[in-house]
């Protein structure tokens, strides 16, 4: 969602509140380092002129041995105010970064999984890296100069006036041109393209992301020339933005550099105009031009600023939408906490692209996307194992998340020991539950520390008993590093099967009572597949089970089995408690 760059700039310094003390430092270290350098070429003027016998100096009568001492003493004194400047808006920024950075991955917690599924993964790193640093900018290099800058030009358009009120009128269009007007041109010339081209440039991070993961696909049916040429392209793209920016920033710098020229020399001008007068002394008309010529350092820094802000406010803006963004689901905190006791879904529907009332929502185009899940009914008792079969696209593995509250239905209602999910604190319904999905995600971390995600803190013991119920601890005791071997980025070093049983032993040590297993065997030969639902059916009796599969031999252990087809509304899948099938038996 686009915004204006003071809705940005607002938002943004809202956060500064916590740090106002060092802002204040860094602000009157600021100012006070440019009046000390102001002071320099000012007092090396007024000893030249007391040197060379013109007239009364005003507010600088002083010997000229008194004048080198303070040039000396100011151009020292100068260095020392800067590094604290700098050192206070520094440690602003990275605190503040720092600060963003829990804020954002906070807010990617509550939006996982249900919003994050769909995102580009590249520009979400783009997003916590590059977007992030970018702030950086407007921290340090943003908040403390504007009110530099403005304290810096009052206290000169002060003195000016002193001399005489025409001098502060002319300095004061001269810092409005220039650290006003220069910039709100420029920002607006370059907006647009900025967050273009952050936008693109988290594009094309995701496609050259996507592009190295796919690299053996991309070779083997000789993908590689049309992957490149959509590289080039995307980067293409991006250099027209950045072109444009450029050219933008250039015509501002010359801009900039052609307006201080001009009303320096206006300044001299009306010095000379006024002297002529009697109105001032030609000392005087002397001081005033060379305090404006080196009065342009803090309002120059703000126009050099709005080359950069383009980008800094487009990387800002598309933080904001990420920590303005709603979950779908929110965290229950102050909920119940029922010990596990069986489950219940009554007239459950859910479509992902469903209305919030569970009307579905109609696409642009006016197709009428349908329910995944319709009226949909089930009752499981406590320590059964129910199986699921039935086609794609069915919802089988859709239940299981809305089951852990991934999503909440449309309509309906999920139980647990009676209570309503949406009542039960969200930890709880965690501890409570156990999910296995087809695709593990593994961390570049060793197997022992891979397997204890599941509980941290969990002794080797444990780890060992979890992957010897995953049938995984004979293939572990082989690897020259056993249970510290690095599985690698993504897993990478693991095949899927491999994975596969990682993942059920992750769910064999978190121990919850109710176990959600999404496909468990699909990567495995018939042989591991036996010794893992060996051990799934020794767990089922103290363990209520959730098992979807396609394969009828999974099946065996189940003591339930749910056919699921097209849903309509005369087609209600139920699982009674009151009528218990077999082992085996289709339901």
């Amino acid at each position: 969602m686009p915004r204006s760059n003071s809705e940005i700039a607002s938002r943004l310094m809202g956060m500064v509140k916590p740090l106002a003390c060092p802002m204040a430092a860094a602000i009157l270290f600021g100012v006070g380092g440019h009046l000390a350098a102001t002071l320099v070429p000012v007092l090396g003027c007024v000893a030249l002129l007391g040197m060379a016998g013109f007239g009364p100096l005003p507010f600088f009568a002083m010997p000229h041995a008194i004048a080198f001492v303070l040039i000396a003493f100011c151009a020292a004194f100068r260095g020392f105010l800067r590094y604290g400047e700098q050192l206070c808006n520094h440690y602003i920024a990275f605190k503040l970064l720092a600060t963003i950075r829990d804020k954002v991955f906070g807010v990617l917690r509550t939006l996982a999984p249900a919003k994050m599924e769909a995102r580009n993964t590249g520009n979400l790193i783009a997003l916590v890296t590059s977007d992030i640093e970018l702030l950086e900018v407007f921290y340090a290099h943003t908040i403390s100069p504007v009110a530099i800058a403005i304290l810096y030009s009052l206290a000169l358009m002060v003195v000016l006036a002193c001399i005489h009120p025409l001098f502060a009128l002319v300095a004061l269009g001269a810092y409005l041109w220039v650290g006003l007007f220069i910039p709100l041109i420029t920002s607006k010339a370059g907006g647009r393209a900025g967050l273009a081209f952050r936008t693109g440039s988290g594009d094309l991070s995701g496609y050259f992301l996507d592009s190295l993961r796919g690299l053996k696909e991309v070779v083997q049916y000789g993908q590689g020339e049309a992957r490149l040429e959509g590289i080039r392209h995307k980067t293409d793209s991006l250099h027209v933005t950045q072109a444009h920016l450029k050219r933008v920033e250039g015509l501002m710098a010359a801009l900039t550099g052609a307006s201080i020229l001009v009303f320096s020399l206006g300044m001299l001008a009306l010095g000379f105009v006024l002297s002529q007068d009697s109105q001032i002394t030609p000392s005087g008309a002397v001081l005033a031009f060379v305090m404006m010529l080196g009065s342009f350092g803090p309002v120059l820094a703000l126009s050099s600023l709005a080359n950069n802000l383009a980008h800094t406010f487009a990387a800002g803006n598309r933080i904001l939408d990420l920590l303005d963004e709603k979950p779908l689901t929110s965290d229950v905190m102050q909920g119940k906490s029922p010990a596990f006791e069986g489950l219940h879904c009554e007239a459950v529907c859910f479509g992902y692209e469903g209305s919030d009332n569970g009307a579905a929502a109609e696409t642009p185009d006016g197709y009428t996307p349908r329910n995944i899940l319709e009226d949909f009914s089930l009752t499981l008792e406590k320590n059964r194992v129910l199986g699921i079969m039935g086609k794609s696209g069915t919802g089988k593995s859709t239940l299981l998340r809305l089951l852990m509250r991934f999503w909440d239905v449309d309509s309906g209602s999920i139980e647990v020991s009676g209570t309503d999910i949406r009542t039960i604190n969200t930890t709880s319904l965690r501890n409570l539950e156990s999910l296995v999905t087809q695709e593990t995600q593994l961390f570049d971390d060793t197997i022992a520390r891979n397997i204890a995600v599941a509980r941290l803190g969990a002794g080797h013991d444990q780890i060992v008993s979890a992957a010897q119920s995953a049938s995984l601890h004979d293939f572990i005791t082989t690897l020259p590093q056993g249970y510290e071997t690095r599985v690698g980025e993504l897993g990478d070093a693991l095949s899927g099967g491999e994975k596969q049983r990682i993942g059920l032993a992750r769910a064999f040590l978190h121990d919850a009572p109710l176990m959600l297993l999404d496909e468990p065997t699909s990567n495995l030969d018939s042989l591991n597949e036996g010794i893992i639902l060996k051990a799934l059916d020794a767990h089922a009796r103290e363990k209520t089970v959730v098992l979807v599969s396609h394969r009828e031999s999974t099946m065996a252990i189940a003591d339930q089995i749910l056919i699921v087809g097209e849903p309509s509304p005369t087609h209600k899948p139920t699982i009674s408690h009151d009528d218990k099938p077999e082992k085996g038996t289709h339901v």
